[in-house]
C-alpha cells in the first residue's frame, strides 16, 4: 500500500496515556494516514459515531468506557469498523481480557511494542 493511498484511510486511535498517543498518532501520520486521537473511551464513541473511519486502534484500558465495552457497542452502531480493529494492552495476565482478544478475532498488540509493529497491523488490517 502506497502512502498517497494511505492517506484516504482514517483512523481512530484511542489511547488514555498522552505520549504514547502522541507517539502513535505521528508514526501512523508519517506513514500517509489521517489520525484522530482521543484520550477516553466515551468520547471515542462519540466521535466515531459522527465520523466514518477506515480502522478503530483501542487500548483496553480506557477512562469513561473500556475499549471491549467501546467495540461492543460499535459492533452494533458501526458494524463496519468493529470488524477492522486493532487492540492494544499492556495487560496480558488478565484472564477475561486474554478470553475477550481470543474470541474477538481481533489483532492485539501487546505493549511495548516497537512502531513499525504497529504500522505493520494497521497496513493487514486494510488489506
Amino acid at each position: 500500500m502506497t502512502r498517497i493511498a494511505n492517506k484516504k484511510k482514517k483512523i481512530l486511535l484511542v489511547e488514555d496515556e498522552l505520549v504514547i498517543g502522541r507517539l502513535f498518532r505521528r508514526v501512523l501520520i508519517e506513514e500517509g494516514f489521517s489520525v484522530d486521537f482521543v484520550q477516553d473511551g466515551l468520547i471515542a464513541s462519540e466521535v466515531a459515531d459522527s465520523k466514518n473511519y477506515d480502522l478503530l486502534i483501542s487500548d483496553i484500558r480506557l477512562p469513561g468506557i473500556t475499549g471491549i465495552e467501546l467495540y461492543e457497542k460499535l459492533k452494533l452502531s458501526k458494524p463496519e469498523l468493529s470488524l477492522h480493529t486493532i487492540f492494544i494492552t499492556g495487560d496480558t495476565m488478565n484472564v477475561d481480557i486474554q478470553l475477550f482478544i481470543r474470541e474477538s478475532g481481533m489483532p492485539c498488540l501487546v505493549k511495548p511494542f516497537a512502531p513499525e509493529e504497529l504500522v505493520k497491523a494497521v497496513k493487514k488490517s486494510l488489506k
